[in-house]
């Protein structure tokens, strides 16, 4: 789950949670460099992951539970965060069935700046849910949801209202929808630099192959990201939530 703090995220987890079959058995992974919150203490089998040197994640996989729901530190980069749990992720094997992205309307609304941040989310993200939209126009909504639509994002925009969202097992529903192929498995493209460097490749020789590089996860010879975001914490007043 993505998005800033403030936005809600709890309220919209505990009622995704309700939507879940008798019988399953959620856990849930807290970044534990986000202050606590009262509302913590509703979330069975709660554990703390934490983003350590390089991005490498420091967590734990509840081994029992048939659903894992991981909540992101609302006030880091999320392009960080996803970077290392990509890698956690794909050395224990563990599929992704879902990705969210909590967009407080009022906050993205109140700074236009922000959008890029929230487009890098959304990039990542399988179901788009507009949550604190009092105050916030119709057109602003419509005009962000387009934003999207008219680049044919596949992910999904429903409305959150009181925290709940409409359509709980659609929300869930492990189908992904999303622009990224980060935790997908990896695809290969035509290396065009090393091709280029070739002074004749023969016929039938293969073209040289690369990883295909993730638009927000690639970087520059310094390290630097070549698409860099804002940082959230800038726009967030106060302690997390």
């Amino acid at each position: 789950m993505l998005g800033a703090a403030g936005s809600g995220r709890r309220e919209v987890l505990s009622d995704l949670v309700e939507g879940l079959a008798e019988g399953d058995r959620p856990a849930f992974l807290f970044s534990g460099q986000e202050a606590p919150d009262p509302r913590d203490a509703s979330f069975p089998a709660l554990l703390r992951w934490t983003l350590g040197p390089d991005n490498a994640v420091d967590a734990q996989l509840p081994p029992d539970a048939t659903h894992v729901f991981i909540l992101f530190d609302g006030r880091h980069n999320p392009v960080d965060q996803i970077e290392g749990w990509k890698s956690f992720l794909s050395d224990r094997v563990t599929e992704v069935a879902r990705v969210l992205c909590i967009v407080n309307c009022q906050l993205a609304e109140a700074h236009p700046k922000l959008f890029a941040w929230y487009e890098a989310c959304i990039f990542y993200s399988d179901v788009v849910l507009l949550n604190r939209r009092d105050g916030v126009s119709n057109k602003w909504m419509g005009d962000f949801r387009a934003k999207f639509e008219d680049k044919f994002y596949p992910c999904l925009f429903e409305f959150v209202k009181d925290g709940k969202v409409k359509n709980p097992a659609l929300v869930l529903a492990p189908v992904a929808r999303r622009m990224s192929h980060v935790f997908d498995e990896q695809e290969w493209v035509v290396d065009e630099d090393e091709e280029e460097d070739e002074d004749e490749i023969e016929d039938g020789d293969e073209s040289p192959m690369k990883p295909e590089e993730d638009f927000y996860l690639e970087r520059r010879n310094g390290g630097r990201r070549v698409h860099e975001i804002p940082n959230i914490a800038d726009f967030l007043p106060g302690p997390p939530a």
